[in-house]
């Protein structure tokens, strides 16, 4: 015969009320289907206020820029072409509110570096190279150019400031390098906090390549990710 329990029952959960702010459905989502000339701006909004002065340091034809007005930010556009190389800006200490960061982040196998705007990748950065002309080759190239421009990225911004970052993974020497995880690595040790990640699903078809058999998932997607600069107080981030 079962006796009935003597346990007092649970007490009724209490659901958490919010009472202020506004109940949305049009949030910025973690991952797009779309051209970064959709992606971007809604990233930056998230972000970055608008009013604050940006440094796009790799601006080459403006895709990021096409669909905001050019008065929302107060926007320093330059690249190399126009003799103004992302590893040595021309600002003064903790002047930019944002820092935006696209360069070519793959290499091309065989010593012949990505081409950018139809020239070698060598031709700018100087990667890829040979002789004195460089220490690094292939993917430590480009890392190499990741961490001197995020060092330059450092001294630029002020405390807090946002740096916004564009990468993909790639396959090197049929090693997989998760190029994102290492840029993260590399920038945390700088003193800038990881805060998001955005993966930016390409919309186009990909190039044919010519294969004997197939090793490694061919990648169809890259990353904005989003650092802060931490300053001396240090805490958590905090919307603008």
């Amino acid at each position: 015969m079962r006796h009935a329990s003597t346990r007092s029952a649970a007490p009724p959960i209490k659901r958490r009320v919010v009472r202020n702010g506004t109940p949305l459905n049009n949030l910025v989502p973690s991952v797009f289907v779309s051209g970064n000339d959709q992606a971007f701006p809604q990233i930056l909004r998230l972000y970055v206020k608008p009013g604050s002065t940006v440094a796009d340091v790799t601006y080459g034809k403006g895709v990021f820029w096409r669909s905001i007005h050019e008065d929302e930010y107060t926007l320093h556009a330059t690249d190399i072409q126009d003799g103004i190389d992302c590893r040595d800006l021309p600002y003064a200490d903790g002047e930019m509110d944002c820092i935006v960061f696209d360069p070519p982040y793959m290499h091309t196998p065989g010593g012949t570096a990505y081409e950018y705007d139809g020239s070698p990748f060598e031709t700018y950065y100087r990667n890829n190279g040979s002789g004195n002309q460089t220490e690094t080759k292939y993917h430590e190239a480009v890392l190499k150019l990741y961490r001197e421009a995020g060092k330059e990225a450092f001294r630029v911004l002020r405390d807090r400031g946002v740096f916004l970052v564009k990468c993909q993974d790639e396959v090197c020497s049929n090693r997989q390098r998760f190029t994102h995880l290492e840029i993260m690595m590399d920038y945390t040790k700088l003193g800038f906090v990881a805060e998001d990640l955005f993966v930016i699903v390409r919309t186009n078809r990909p190039g044919v390549s010519r294969v004997v058999k197939q090793v490694h998932a061919r990648k169809l997607h890259s990353y904005f990710l989003v650092f802060w600069k931490k300053g001396k107080k240090g805490g958590l981030w905090k919307a603008p």
